[in-house]
């Protein structure tokens, strides 16, 4: 590729991306990739350039949509299929493993679509019998799947669309009958014995760790707990195999070849080519040991066009070299356009070009550490920016942490780290090297726990993160950019400084008050938020891999002036955990005889309070629930503001709604349907009574339960409510105003309603 063109090669890659990314999965691939050779015919007879072009956007398209097509067909979702793929990740989850197969023959079942072109699919194992399964190895197993989905909840994190552009086709978990089979051993790998070589050093489980993380590229090794700590310090990418890792290993090399050609060829030394060739080698060797994951990729890509730069023979401008690494990483992978990671790494690099272009090389200790104190100091705002957009959160700490922790990484921890593996031929070197890395890596560890403690992870409200992100912009680009008025850098902290008083979201007016029942899945959690008043009604699911939909939700530290959990099913209770270890709650009320692991008052027929206009009246249960089911224990809660009720009802069943007749206030403006739409709930006599304008299941998407109950959606049907489910309108919002008419705003609305 020539250097001149490396700017259009990439700008014809990325608009070919963006175009398939638009077509989106219901694009037929056939079709498209006829009609794009057709006009590549036609051009190729007109102009070669054109055509040479038009071919690079459609390596584009064809690139996002082949990803599109290998998906799981909707129509096997919940299906089992059988499976026989190669293990490629294996990752510790409570009670079992999760699991990343690279698929190598699927049989669907008969008179269904097939799976042929699934590719990866991530799934969780539980009560595996040992052999447990090992990267590397042959399986063949019985899988039930689905397609790529998430929860869909506004400013919360895209699950799908990150499934999506990590190339896996399918989620779910293995099935337990008929057991999974091991078909052959796993072959050689030099990643995988070093990794075993590294399980048997006298380390401790962190620093191993650690060790196969930062050298072997094997992040899955770290533990839940650890990438918190990374996360809500900001300094995750020190242990992502990156520029740091590949240029540590490439100058090295090209340290100990350059010494090499001086002996052997004294006159004439600094013209030998051989040295930056090999230097560039051990780049691409390293990041195959790595296993050559995107991350990885990038880094060799730039630093092996960084060698060619500073190798000075033809080579490019900076900024040359820059469009020629994205070019290359955009032509070998173009669904990376849409992983934040390589915007960061790019942006990050051609800011240091342009705070340093022109300006003369550091001399000296004291010249060094200043080039890093000045590159970290501007570097900061804009990677904030960057974070905020792309993440919606920023360690307020990761500028003073990174000016530390680049700088100890890069000339003490990953130094030490790669020494251990080079002196691993000469006994007790090694574990000497890999032990001072361990007592660094203590410190470090405790230094970002401390760190954390004190300047948590901040996520500012959805509608401030934009004004933050520009304001930071602003104030990098004045302070970065040569010959910048003083009087602009001096406006820009100004800027910084009044974004706090930016008008945040609309704000309620005192009789306001919005309701947001949220998408988690096979369980159920609304938020009630009004001028004064911050509430919940039940917590969401806990899965057994220990994951709860609520902490996706918010960041740590939220205040809720009330939590009221209708009963103890895991559905409703399983994110009590959560709250009470990462939120602050005032009040708690629940059933009396639910057993909940919080100090709380008791929810019972006749409790009634008002706040900001909004009249609260617990419907259920009575006193005396000795001889009930848990569910038909639930916590029953009526919502009025002016004419309009809201009634929540948890998972009460027909028995209990026929006794709840005489209390509603029909018609009844929204009802969030009993136990998810079970058919054990909406009995007829209560749908009749309650003619629901509009009811909201909040059920999960393909849950094995078939809720909501096709009778239960008939009955509503027939009395005329329009119906919402989570599962398909994502997390569902209401405004209720007095003496106004309600609104309703679904966060995806998948199917028209008439009534709506």
């Amino acid at each position: 590729m020539r250097i001149g063109l490396a700017m259009p090669v990439a700008v014809a890659v990325m608009a070919g991306a963006v175009l398939g990314s638009w077509l989106g999965p219901a694009c037929n691939t056939l079709w498209l990739t006829s009609a794009l050779g057709i006009l590549l015919l036609v051009l190729a007879t007109v102009r070669l350039r054109y055509c040479l072009w038009l071919a690079i956007v459609c390596w584009g398209v064809v690139a996002i949509q082949s990803q599109w097509a290998r998906q799981l067909p909707v129509g096997l979702s919940g299906e089992d299929v059988r499976v026989e793929g190669r293990i490629t990740q294996t990752q510790q989850i409570s009670g079992g493993l999760r699991l990343l197969l690279k698929v190598e023959r699927c049989e669907a079942p008969d008179l269904r679509p097939d799976c042929e072109r699934l590719q990866r699919v991530r799934v969780s194992a539980y009560a595996l019998e040992s052999p447990l399964p090992q990267p590397g190895e042959r399986w063949m197993m019985t899988l039930r799947l689905r397609p790529p989905s998430g929860f869909m909840n506004p400013g919360a994190f895209d699950y799908a669309h990150w499934l999506w552009r990590e190339g896996i086709d399918a989620t779910g978990y293995v099935r337990q009958e008929p057991s999974a089979q091991r078909l052959t051993a796993a072959s050689f790998s030099l990643r995988q014995q070093a990794h075993a070589m590294l399980e048997e050093q006298p380390l401790s489980p962190r620093t191993r760790r650690w060790l196969a993380a930062l050298t072997l590229g094997l992040g899955d090794q770290l533990t839940q707990s650890d990438w918190k700590l990374l996360n809500a310090s900001g300094t995750t990418h020190l242990v992502v195999i990156s520029g740091l890792h590949v240029g540590l290993v490439a100058s090295f090399v090209l340290l100990l070849a350059r010494q090499a050609a001086r002996w052997i060829t004294p006159g004439n030394w600094r013209l030998r080519a051989w040295p930056w060739w090999l230097s560039a080698a051990a780049a691409l060797g390293y990041a195959l040991l790595a296993g050559m994951e995107p991350p990885a990729m990038r880094a060799m890509i730039m630093s092996v066009v960084g060698l060619w730069v500073l190798s000075g023979r033809h080579a490019p401008g900076p900024w040359q070299g820059w469009w020629l690494a994205l070019a290359a990483v955009l032509v070998i992978d173009p669904v990376a356009l849409w992983r934040p990671g390589l915007w960061l790494s790019f942006v990050a690099v051609a800011w240091l070009i342009i705070i340093w272009q022109g300006r003369p090389r550091p001399q000296g200790l004291r010249g060094w550490c200043w080039a890093v104190l000045r590159s970290q100091c501007l570097l900061a705002p804009l990677m904030a920016a960057a974070v905020l957009v792309a993440f919606g959160r920023v360690a307020p700490t990761a500028p003073l942490i990174n000016l530390v922790a680049v700088p100890l990484m890069s000339l003490f921890m990953v130094p030490l780290a790669l020494l251990g593996w080079l002196l691993t031929p000469v006994p007790y070197a090694s574990t000497a090297a890999w032990w001072l890395f361990e007592q660094g890596l203590g410190g470090f560890y405790s230094a970002l726990e401390m760190a954390v403690v004190h300047w948590p992870l901040w996520e500012p409200s959805r509608y401030l993160q934009l004004p933050w992100a520009l304001g930071l912009l602003v104030m990098a680009l004045c302070w970065g950019l040569p010959g910048t008025a003083r009087w602009l850098k001096r406006g820009a902290l100004t800027i910084v400084m009044l974004v706090p008083f930016w008008p945040a979201s609309p704000r309620l007016s005192g009789d306001d008050l919005l309701i947001t029942v949220y998408d988690v899945g096979q369980g159920q959690l609304i938020e009630l938020r009004s001028t004064h008043q911050r509430m919940l009604v039940d917590t969401g699911p806990r899965y057994r891999s220990g994951f709860m939909p609520l902490e996706t939700l918010w960041p740590p530290g939220q205040h809720f002036d009330l939590v009221l959990v209708s009963h103890s099913d895991s559905d409703h209770a399983g994110g009590v955990q959560a709250l009470r270890d990462q939120h602050q709650v005032e009040e708690w009320r629940a059933p009396a005889l639910e057993p909940l692991a919080v100090q709380r008052l008791d929810c019972q027929r006749g409790d009634e309070w008002q706040r900001d206009g909004a009249h609260y009246r617990v419907l259920w249960p009575n006193a005396d629930q000795g001889e009930s089911s848990s569910n038909d224990r639930s916590c029953v809660l009526s919502v009025q503001v002016g004419q309009q009720q809201v009634l929540i009802t948890g998972d009460v069943g027909r028995q209990v709604e026929r006794r709840l007749i005489g209390d509603l206030n029909s018609p009844v403006t929204v009802l969030v349907a009993g136990h998810h739409g079970s058919a054990s709930s909406s009995g007829l006599q209560f749908v009749r009574a309650a003619d629901a304008r509009h009811v909201i299941f909040s059920a999960g998407r393909d849950n094995p339960f078939g809720h909501p109950n096709d009778d239960v959606v008939r009955r509503f049907r027939e009395q005329g409510s329009c119906l919402w489910n989570t599962a398909q309108d994502g997390a569902i919002q209401l405004r209720l105003s007095p003496g106004a008419s309600l609104e309703i705003n679904p966060l995806r609305e998948s199917t028209p309603r008439q009534r709506c």
